[in-house]
């Protein structure tokens, strides 16, 4: 599958301690990446275990102006397995959507929308009035221009009219707007993300692993480690 987006997983503790410690997570991920990267970056669950995302990037074009720094994983990778599963014209859609700003506020706005595309109409490549006046006139044939005043008309104009008539929006790769249909909201928190798809764990580790981890909690702190191994055990 291939990945959409990524973020850089960066270990919180270690950054308020003055130190910057993190690694790329391409998305759709699973299970065994993720508690790979954070062992590898020290979130173990006992020494650190708590992280936040530095930066997005991707091939989904705009998504990261969208994300925030404490996005929760599992939610990330429901987004980026629906965005997979699109076609090419389906995620060009998503992104000219929002680009007009529409259902971005968070990661379940995003994952609705990519389940409500239907709602929308997408023009590829028309990326002004005039175009969008000559697809209406000539294409769809929404008006009828007589042919000897087709060199006359003032499709600017008719476009113009069009686009703010029906709110439409220039995106950088077409034009697109919301043709009135329901829009359903079928997420509604993370018990809809199907279980495949929830990708957070902790790293496991061996006994070994977890007496050293006590152990530098200790020594960095006697009296917080022990309150916090109680805790742990208190959990358990």
């Amino acid at each position: 599958m291939p990945s959409l987006f990524e973020a850089y997983i960066t270990n919180l503790g270690k950054y308020n301690e003055g130190e910057l410690v993190g690694e790329t997570l391409k998305f759709p991920t699973t299970t065994e990446e993720v508690q790979g990267l954070l062992k590898r970056i020290g979130v173990d669950g006992v020494r650190y275990e708590e992280f936040f995302i530095t930066s997005f990037d991707g091939d989904a074009l705009g998504l990261y102006n969208y994300l925030t720094e404490y996005e929760n994983l599992d939610e990330l990778n429901h987004l980026a397995c629906l965005l997979s599963d699109m076609e090419q014209s389906d995620l060009e859609k998503f992104e000219a959507v929002i680009d007009s700003g529409e259902h971005t506020s968070s990661v379940a706005d995003l994952i609705n929308l990519a389940q409500n595309l239907d709602c929308y109409e997408f023009y590829p490549g028309v990326g002004d009035d005039e175009a969008l006046g000559r697809i209406y006139a000539e294409d769809m044939e929404a008006i009828e221009v007589p042919a000897h005043l087709l060199n006359y008309f003032d499709y600017e104009a008719y476009g113009r009219d069009i686009r703010i008539n029906e709110d439409g929006h220039f995106a950088p790769g077409g034009y697109v707007l919301n043709n009135g249909g329901k829009f359903i909201e079928h997420y509604h928190g993370l018990n809809d993300i199907p279980d495949e798809q929830k990708v957070f764990a902790y790293p496991r580790l061996s006994i070994r692993e977890q007496m050293a981890a006590y152990k530098e909690i200790i020594d960095g702190s006697s009296l917080e480690g022990y309150r916090k191994i109680a805790k742990k055990e208190q959990e358990r």
